[in-house]
């Protein structure tokens, strides 16, 4: 019996053994598994040591401001030693105390956490991952899967982790850690984090802001100071204290941080908002051809490389042209639609607003389907809840998609452009008054009649053909038999039937039956080459129309025009690139804004007419420069307003700037009411004004608005010393009558 027991004793003994050493042997090959790659490959060390992360490639303007981001993720890594140190004390000092001690895997917390999450299921205990392994993680992602292949993937960051170790200093550690960690909202790594939520540099932290974004790396959603600022505080202080209890602060200097309010600053990276959206979408797409054009040499993707684009802009313009047509749209919108009032087209019952609707892609898509008009109308009208922008704000409002789509056409357009005259290097871009909800640019994709601002092309081409200055021109209308009785007009009395004008003086007040008598007389096809040879490439219809703007073209096009005003009779092309470099900073694409463009006209022509454009600016259609918005100093300039008051221009000339505005509806369906709120004048020329003006108070900008003019050409005052205006005489004023138009065909069509 006592033998038997003896057996049986040795037989459990064995087999415990066994189960012992199975136990043992499991664990064992389970790493061993990990080791060898059989639950995903590990790192090597050659690949650690080259790990390049993708690196948001930044826009900077002329100015060395960060204007824009292009990215899949937003990071921009920073170096190890352009951090303050209280960065990383912070870090160290509540994720991973002992980081400085181990080789990677912390044993001693791993077995804290095995303790007090298995024996004392204490979920609160932590998972143990040290810094480094964290960093494994935040570099080589985990796979979905159960249990077992969370464990593998623990194992596998603890091998990882310790061949890190083995490549980089603990500094460079966290410098890849800090520019890799996730801060929630497609934010990665501390600069990112640092100018979100405190619109700063990480280099110029605070030691409570940085224990603020530190605290937040326990769970980026819970944490977030701007969704949760009661806990994101609370979390601060934690870290704060321990960062005292760690000797990286005084107590009582945690002490006062901790007393301090969370005070942020919060500017959240997005492609529709901050400065110069529409000038960021342009060079976005003007980089993309740069490094297409680059081929095989091209460095990557402009989301991933983290290149550097350089523009020409200057941002300290660009946000006063900004503060500029806000203040002035918002009231423009205002006055244009009181002056509808009930009778605006824009409402549901005008035949005007079911044309918008019908030729809305709401619409039209619904159609296709094959519902009938009637079905596809009711189906836009059917309200809901949405939100409607104004310059009110965003407001949550009941609305149908028919409401939502007549909303946005009545509001009124601008463009706003700058540039320098010399080059063509633009310093303000403004496409539309809000990138959010109009993309459409009106400064590089709209093509608008231009009105008025083609005179001063016409009267150039006259002059460079040997024109008078002092010539005299009847202001009398004239019905063109040849152009199916087209009969030009001018907006003044009947008196005016009498009246002959100089160049300058119908420029002045911008007369337009004398522009088609100047057309007239130089010829279609001259005009048509003058404008040509200034740089613009839209199609100039050779009709005697042009005269009068009947042309549309891009505002870059009139930018570049108008700039050989200045610039010798040279038209430049508007530019919105200097340079890119890669992320190292060696250089991809370098600017060469082009050899100076053959002079479009003699320098005798160029004095003439910036003489003439002076006088408009003096006394003559944009004299409110002065008048009202008490503009000093050497400006030139023309207004511009299209037939039905569709559009509204005005070109500003100044000694360092071409400016040039417009206003108007993205519907050609809706113009202004009347053309006292729809002239240049007034629609247009105080986007101008207001942002001079503003840039006249700026000790940092209003040097560009110092200077004066080219000096004029000998003899151009002596050619333009004519009386302005001279009336018929009395018997040819008593066989006049004023009210009958002259009958004629338009001569002079070919050169």
């Amino acid at each position: 019996m006592r033998g038997k027991q003896k057996k049986t004793r040795g037989w459990l003994a064995r087999v415990g053994w066994r189960l012992l050493a199975a136990a043992l042997c499991i664990p064992v090959l389970f790493v061993a598994s990990v080791y060898l790659g059989l639950w995903g490959s590990l790192p090597t060390a050659s690949e650690l040591r080259d790990i390049r992360l993708d690196q948001a490639t930044e826009v900077f303007s002329a100015d060395s401001v960060l204007i824009g981001k292009f990215f899949l993720a937003d990071r921009q890594p920073v170096p190890f030693a352009a951090l303050p140190e209280h960065i990383a004390e912070a870090l160290v000092a509540v994720e991973d105390a002992r980081f400085y001690t181990h080789n990677g895997v912390d044993y001693q917390s791993l077995g804290r956490v095995f303790f007090k999450t298995l024996l004392l299921q204490d979920d609160a205990a932590g998972g143990g991952s040290t810094l480094s392994q964290q960093l494994i993680k935040n570099l080589y992602p985990r796979r979905k899967g159960g249990s077992l292949r969370l464990a593998a993937d623990k194992i596998r960051e603890m091998i990882a982790a310790r061949r890190l170790e083995a490549q980089y200093s603990k500094d460079s550690i966290l410098s890849l850690y800090l520019n890799t960690v996730s801060f929630g909202g497609n934010r990665y790594g501390i600069e990112a984090a640092a100018r979100t939520f405190f619109n700063t540099p990480a280099a110029r932290l605070r030691p409570e802001q940085a224990a603020t974004l530190v605290g937040m790396l326990k769970a980026t959603s819970a944490y977030n100071p701007k969704n949760f600022p009661a806990r994101s505080l609370a979390r601060r202080n934690l870290v704060l204290r321990r960062m005292a209890e760690q000797g990286y602060l005084e107590p009582e200097v945690a002490d006062s941080l901790q007393a301090l309010p969370l005070e942020l600053d919060y500017r959240p990276f997005r492609h529709d908002a901050g400065l110069a959206p529409y000038f960021r979408e342009a060079v976005r797409r003007e980089a993309s051809r740069v490094l297409e054009s680059l081929g095989p040499d091209a460095p990557g993707s402009l989301y991933t490389s983290g290149l550097k684009v350089y523009t020409t802009l200057n941002a300290g313009l660009q946000r006063e042209a900004e503060r500029a047509m806000r203040t002035h749209m918002a009231a423009l919108q205002r006055e244009f639609e009181q002056a509808y009032g009930s009778q605006a087209p824009w409402k549901a019952s005008h035949p005007t607003a079911r044309a918008i609707l019908q030729a809305s892609e709401p619409y039209r898509r619904l159609l296709a389907t094959g519902l009938s008009s009637a079905a596809t109308q009711d189906s836009l009208s059917r309200p809901r809840e949405m939100d409607l922008w104004d310059w009110s704000g965003e407001k949550r409002r009941k609305a149908s998609v028919a409401d939502s789509i007549l909303h946005y056409a009545k509001l009124l357009q601008a463009g706003s452009l700058a540039l320098d005259p010399a080059d063509g290097a633009v310093r303000v871009w403004i496409g539309g008054i809000d990138f959010a909800h109009f993309k459409y640019d009106h400064v590089s994709q709209s093509r608008r009649q231009v009105g008025s601002t083609f005179k001063p092309i016409v009267y150039a081409a006259a002059l460079e053909a040997g024109a008078d200055p002092c010539r005299y021109y009847e202001a009398r209308e004239v019905q063109y038999e040849n152009f199916e009785g087209w009969t030009p007009s001018n907006s003044g009395e009947a008196e005016e039937a009498y009246m002959n004008y100089s160049m300058e003086e119908a420029l002045r007040h911008s007369v337009n039956t004398v522009a088609v008598k100047v057309l007239e007389e130089t010829g279609i096809p001259r005009v048509v080459e003058m404008a040509k040879a200034l740089g613009i490439e839209s199609e100039i219809p050779e009709k005697p129309s042009i005269a009068l703007g009947s042309a549309s073209i891009r505002m870059t096009e009139m930018a570049g025009a108008y700039a050989s005003f200045l610039n010798q009779g040279r038209p430049v092309t508007p530019y919105l690139i200097t340079s890119i470099t890669d992320r190292e900073g060696a250089a991809l694409f370098r600017a060469s804004p082009g050899e100076a463009q053959p002079a479009a006209f003699s320098p005798r022509t160029r004095s003439l007419m910036l003489e003439m454009l002076q006088a408009v600016t003096e006394d003559g259609t944009a004299a409110r420069l002065r008048s009202q918005y008490g503009l000093k100093g050497a400006i030139a300039g023309k207004t511009g307003t299209t037939q039905q008051n569709k559009d509204a221009w005005f070109v500003a000339l100044t000694p360092r700037l071409v400016h040039v505005s417009w206003v108007g509806l993205n519907s050609h369906r809706l113009g202004f009411p009347n053309t006292r709120i729809g002239q240049g004048a007034h629609a247009a020329l105080p986007l101008f004004a207001r942002w001079y003006r503003a840039l006249g108070k700026d000790p940092e900008l209003r040097a560009l608005t110092r200077g004066e003019f080219p000096p004029a050409e000998p003899g151009t005052e002596a050619l333009l010393d004519c009386p302005p205006v001279k009336r018929d005489g009395f018997f040819k004023r008593l066989f006049t009558n004023p009210n009958k138009t002259k009958t004629r065909k338009f001569r002079n069509q070919d050169v």
